[in-house]
């Protein structure tokens, strides 16, 4: 009985850390969306979660069905088959059953795509973000001519940049300069290729676009939280397509108009003097793929 109290306890330990890691960065066999940093998101974790109230039951009840059908009607069981050519009633039911789940599924599916498609709010700033194999190129599109590339961050570089911390800089998603945006501010970006299709994800937002060679496609996140949050490329585009993460860092507006200000003339030592300034403050917030 003991060991079964401890393992019980165990068990329940690491799922308290799973839970609580979850809003930090990924965990081993996540099974959910990374914690909601923005409206949209909280409205697509919801609409995955309202279809599960329809997926469960109507699996569950196929494959029961299924089952019953196969050992009712087998050949021992069902020597003599039924000559019968159709039923009203059951044609009724399984017409009439899929058109009010499917009509109870695309409301909710249809005010999702418009709020996505259709902002309700005119965006506070633009970024140009464009992919290349294999690493993105940032752009604020607001005339002040910041611009910088963000590649994944490098074992031996970390000491040198002051992101040794892998609890906030994880290996494999932390980048060399973060893209670093107000909170609760709108937020356009522009998406595009150079070479091959690549996507902008980030998942913590509700965001995934693609980025086409000789296309601009637009998309938009408000964060409503400050911290530090990853992405990565979501389509295949070659063999370093594992190795193109996404940073952005969500500051106060203080903060941010600091950061452009210096900005302007070294992004890297406006990114430093940013770290520096969010570590005085408190430990940085940081919200995985």
């Amino acid at each position: 009985m003991k060991v079964i109290t401890a393992s019980f306890s165990l068990v329940l330990a690491w799922m308290a850390q799973s839970v609580s890691a979850l809003a930090d960065q990924p965990v081993p066999w996540q099974m959910w969306h990374q914690t909601a940093a923005s409206d949209m998101m909280e409205r697509i974790d919801w609409f995955d979660a309202y279809t599960f109230y329809f997926i469960t039951p109507i699996t569950i009840f196929v494959t029961l069905l299924l089952a019953y059908v196969m050992v009712r009607f087998s050949a021992k069981n069902n020597p003599t088959p039924s000559k019968t050519s159709h039923n009203s009633t059951i044609e009724a039911v399984w017409t009439i059953g899929p058109i009010v789940v499917l009509v109870m599924i695309a409301f909710p599916s249809f005010d999702l795509l418009n709020r996505q498609l259709a902002p309700q709010e005119e965006p506070a700033m633009t970024i140009k973000a464009t992919g290349y194999q294999w690493y993105w190129g940032f752009e604020y599109m607001d005339g002040s001519e910041i611009s910088f590339d963000t590649l994944m961050l490098l074992e031996e570089d970390r000491a040198e940049i002051g992101k040794t911390d892998k609890a906030i800089y994880p290996r494999l998603l932390a980048v060399d300069n973060e893209i670093v945006v107000p909170v609760n501010e709108m937020v356009r970006v522009l998406v595009t290729g150079a070479d091959v299709i690549h996507s902008f994800a980030m998942p913590a937002f509700g965001v995934k676009v693609d980025a086409v060679p000789g296309r601009m496609n637009e998309t938009w996140f408000k964060a409503n939280r400050e911290g530090l949050f990853y992405g990565q490329c979501s389509e295949l585009c070659g063999k370093d397509h594992a190795f193109m993460p996404i940073a952005i860092r969500v500051v106060s507006r203080e903060k941010f108009d600091a950061w452009k200000s210096a900005a302007v003339d070294d992004v890297e030592a406006a990114n430093q003097a940013l770290m520096a300034s969010i570590a005085s403050d408190k430990p940085v917030k940081v919200a995985g793929n």
